[in-house]
């Protein structure tokens, strides 16, 4: 089988299977866009604030230079 053949019959199965997905609707797509980027500000909030406290744990604690 050639290389085109291939592609070919590779691209009509991929377009039968995107026929058979159950897309959202678009108010659905909204609300899960929203959530997901909602949580990502919130741990990248929390990611970034315990990093903040270990730098400044570090600063004091580790890195201290009594002279």
């Amino acid at each position: 089988m050639k290389i085109v053949q291939k592609l070919k019959s590779f691209l009509k199965e991929v377009y039968l299977e995107l026929k058979k997905v159950n897309w959202l609707n678009r108010k659905d797509l909204l609300k899960y866009t929203f959530i997901v980027l909602l949580v990502t500000v919130i741990v990248a909030l929390f990611l970034g604030g315990l990093d903040y406290v270990f730098t400044e744990a570090l600063k004091k604690f580790v890195l201290y230079r009594g002279y």
